[in-house]
């Protein structure tokens, strides 16, 4: 799969129960009324970090290649690759583009992130470095932001 906003590849995941009904109160995910969109799964970008959920159910699988977990080395090296870690990560920064509808899930995903042993912040730091992620938002504004939701 590709990314809508700029062509790259992206790393199509399942989304946790747990953290589905953390988006569903999310103020800017919204399923569709005729249904056709799911929280069950989504893609993350390689390149411009930008987080779409699938379009339809069929789509929902863990993945598109059968294998079992998703391969978030493909986003950074500086990106977590457990899904304990990146799933929450990919999820909060997927959300940043509208902080004020979604501080409370993002809050949520950033402790998830904490509690499964990784960093969020330093993780930030590390991507604002790389040169192959061009981030569709300021991360280095929402770094700063996810620092005083965490502090």
């Amino acid at each position: 799969m590709t990314c809508s906003a700029c062509g790259s590849p992206t790393v199509h995941f399942a989304v946790p129960a747990d953290s589905r009904s953390v988006l569903s109160t999310a103020g800017s995910v919204s399923v569709a009324d005729d249904h056709t969109h799911t929280l069950d799964s989504c893609t993350f970008c390689t390149h411009c970090l930008v987080l779409e959920f699938d379009d339809d159910a069929e789509a929902a699988s863990p993945t598109t290649d059968g294998s079992t977990a998703p391969d978030f080395s493909r986003v950074s090296d500086a990106f977590p690759t457990t899904p304990e870690q990146a799933v929450p990560l990919a999820l909060a920064i997927g959300l940043a583009e509208s902080l004020a509808m979604n501080r409370s899930a993002i809050e949520t995903f950033l402790r998830d992130v904490e509690r499964a042993g990784a960093d969020p912040l330093l993780v930030l730091d590390r991507l604002q470095r790389d040169p192959s992620v061009e981030p569709a938002i300021d991360l280095e504004r929402r770094q700063h932001q996810f620092e005083q939701v965490l502090y």
